[in-house]
């Protein structure tokens, strides 16, 4: 089983004024959340670790798990709010955030509430920004350190300044789990926030010297590139009418461990052995993936059928 652990949240889009107020328009949301769905889609066994409120964005959230077949049984429900992501756009078009999430129920998971995880888990994924906030943030690093001896971990860091500004902060959080995690993938944008003065390439490099087995960035339209301690290889990106990008770097992290599960390789070991023909295999697989969303609005992520077995 897969459990993925992190943050589910609303995006609120600011739609046009009404004589009375604004009109909105939420959106299921969480770099985590698309994951667990995504790998729920793509036929995997997954369940989703995160603080989920019991107020009415939060019984849409969880609704929506549900409906994707997500085992919600290490949800910790509490009356906190959920967090809101709200997005305007100025009168340039360009998109402005307001993030609303201080006290909120993604981040009330502790040490003392932290569910016990099913016997059959064989992969933990953490990403985003509840690994940078507290006391989530240390919960969910600890779990990773106690786990990584049982379980495969995978990370992607997913760097959110809206809602945590500090970069120092982040380079903190990053190097730490990128120490703990088995596979790591991690896009040149949020890399080139958190090292400008290294090249991606020296960043894997010195992340697989410190323990990770496989590394994996994604470039946007430039494809993507992935490499072992022993192997590199590289996959362009796929043509295809971009709708939107939204759920795209999530969709090619559930496809990524989707492959890997699929090649029996969901190991330290079997990572570190792939060739560059398999990494090249499993970077067109996420690629496909992605750009399967990226042809679609939203975070709608593709399911096992619209992919080659």
């Amino acid at each position: 089983m897969f459990v993925v652990c992190g943050e589910a949240l609303m995006d609120v889009y600011m739609g046009e004024s009404t004589p009375v107020g604004m009109l909105l328009d939420a959106r299921i949301g969480g770099s985590p959340l698309n994951v667990a769905q995504g790998l729920a889609r793509l036929e995997r066994p997954v369940a989703f670790l995160c603080g989920l409120s019991t107020d009415a964005l939060g019984e849409r959230l969880f609704a929506s798990l549900q409906a994707e077949r997500v085992d919600t049984s290490l949800l910790l429900r509490s009356d906190a709010p959920s967090t809101l992501s709200v997005v305007s756009v100025d009168a340039g078009g360009v998109p402005r955030y307001a993030f609303h999430g201080n006290g909120a129920a993604d981040r009330q998971l502790t040490p003392a509430n932290l569910p016990a995880l099913p016997p059959a888990t064989r992969v933990l994924q953490f990403g985003s920004y509840a690994l940078a906030v507290e006391p989530v943030g240390s919960t969910l690093r600890a779990l990773a350190a106690r786990e990584r001896e049982r379980c495969l971990i995978a990370y992607d860091p997913n760097v959110r300044l809206n809602v945590e500004p500090d970069l120092a902060h982040w380079r903190e959080v990053v190097e730490l789990m990128a120490s703990l995690a088995h596979l790591v993938k991690v896009s040149d944008e949020d890399l080139g926030l958190l090292y400008p003065a290294e090249t991606p390439e020296q960043v894997a490099a010195r992340w697989l010297a410190g323990g990770t087995a496989l590394v994996a960035i994604t470039r946007g339209s430039k494809g993507s590139s992935a490499w072992t301690a022993a192997a590199q290889a590289d996959a362009p990106a796929q043509p295809v009418q971009v709708i939107d990008t939204v759920g795209a770097g999530d969709t090619f992290q559930a496809a990524l461990l989707t492959w890997l599960d699929e090649h029996d390789a969901l190991t330290p070991a079997a990572l570190a052995a792939l060739d560059a023909r398999q990494l090249e295999a499993l970077l067109r697989f996420a690629t496909q993936a992605a750009a399967i969303t990226c042809s679609r609005r939203g975070a709608n992520m593709p399911r096992r059928a619209e992919l080659p077995r």
